[in-house]
């Protein structure tokens, strides 16, 4: 598993403080998950830098999961779940949502986490609080996830169907889908052949 780590801090990102939850997270993943780290980046709270980190790790680098830490909650400066919905192409909310109900047992401030996951081609986005003590909390929650979650982004693409030309009758595929809660019969096979035919007349 190839990762990615980005710390989102204007103070850090101009040598005001140390950074302390990127190298935890760099710890975690390489002690939980055995995962290879192949990029690190301190960013500061600015959309449009944050977002560029974003493409180039997912698009040019291909990293299959990038971890941020920091610029999830309620200051003004706090972008970074706005940097992520606008890299990625399809949410994955489950992450977001197991974080703040694990967080939640600890303190209720958990509620002001603006934090969000999603997917852009075939790297895995999740935004991390910034506090080190937050990051290990909520890394620990999703960790048993993670692995699986990679592997399906991973996987070959499912075969698709595809539509007839005009005057040609092109059979479905050998397995069909089935209808919910139950195998596929001989005449609903029939029907969906149709129903590709009909839709490429």
């Amino acid at each position: 598993m190839r990762v990615g780590v980005l710390t989102v801090s204007d103070r850090t990102a101009r040598g005001e403080t140390e950074d302390a939850s990127g190298p935890l997270l760099q710890q975690m993943v390489r002690e939980r998950l055995a995962g290879l780290i192949v990029a690190t980046a301190v960013a500061p709270d600015e959309r449009n830098v944050i977002e560029e980190v974003l493409r180039r790790w997912a698009d040019e680098e291909e990293i299959d999961l990038i971890l941020t830490t920091g610029g999830t909650g309620f200051a003004l400066r706090d972008v970074t779940p706005e940097a992520t919905r606008h890299v990625i192409e399809r949410e994955a909310p489950g992450f977001a949502e197991a974080m703040r109900a694990a967080s939640l047992q600890v303190t209720p401030h958990a509620m002001l986490s603006r934090a969000v996951a999603g997917i852009r081609g075939r790297t895995l986005i999740i935004n991390l609080p910034g506090s080190p003590k937050a990051v290990r909390e909520n890394l620990e929650t999703i960790l048993p996830a993670l692995p699986h979650a990679i592997e399906l982004l991973q996987a070959p693409p499912a075969a698709t169907y595809t539509f007839a030309q005009p005057g040609e009758h092109q059979p479905a595929p050998a397995q069909t889908p089935a209808p919910a809660g139950g195998a596929a019969s001989p005449a609903w096979a029939s029907q969906f052949e149709a129903y590709l035919v009909r839709m490429h007349p």
